[in-house]
């Protein structure tokens, strides 16, 4: 019985590992006609962004990022996009019998019976990046990514998130897909290993 448990176990630690450890997945929307024009953005930030610690981290990282694929944020003059920033952290449940290589964008791992592995509570973090032409207030270009890991704390696991969201930028058809990553142990940079689309 005690070798069973154990297994299970280790089943279960794997599982999380593969899913929420340096994987993320990502979808996106509108990707036929993403991002064409002037690579000018300026960001529409909420009422409650302006009020966050937290936000300013997560701008100056998007915006590096940004700046690494030739998007330029303007100020004091019309930018061809309007980038809005959405980001949240909550408590998720994990199914013992989840399927990691089957789960979906936002779903992995697949919900079942709550539980609490080693007394850690398993939290599902997302962001979606959304770019509008300010003109017509058109959507452009979509792209969502969500990680699963036990930390709490959004400012972790931004980092994955910002290069899952831009690792191919603009993403095109599927429009899911699977971005393995590597965190430097020193530095605690993350590097995009592969970028693969999920089967249907």
């Amino acid at each position: 019985m005690a070798k069973v448990t154990l297994m299970c176990a280790a089943l279960v630690a794997t599982s999380l590992t593969a899913c929420a450890g340096l994987n993320a997945d990502v979808h996106i929307a509108n990707a036929a006609a993403a991002l064409q024009g002037e690579p000018t953005y300026a960001i529409a930030r909420l009422p409650s962004q302006d009020a966050s610690a937290d936000h300013p981290q997560f701008e100056a990282l998007l915006r590096e990022e940004l700046a690494r694929r030739g998007f330029v944020e303007v100020a004091g003059k019309p930018a061809h996009y309007l980038l809005s920033i959405a980001y949240d952290t909550r408590p998720r449940a994990i199914g013992v019998g989840a399927d990691v290589g089957d789960c979906s964008p936002g779903d992995c791992p697949k919900p079942g019976v709550p539980f609490s592995l080693f007394g850690a509570r398993t939290c599902q973090h997302s962001l979606t990046l959304r770019f509008f032409e300010p003109a017509s207030g058109d959507e452009r270009y979509k792209v969502s990514a969500v990680i699963a890991d036990r930390d709490a704390d959004p400012s972790h696991a931004m980092p994955l998130l910002v290069k899952s969201a831009l690792a191919k930028f603009p993403f095109d058809a599927p429009p899911n897909w699977r971005v393995k990553l590597q965190q430097d142990n020193a530095s605690g940079v993350p590097t995009v290993i592969s970028v693969k689309p999920l089967q249907p």
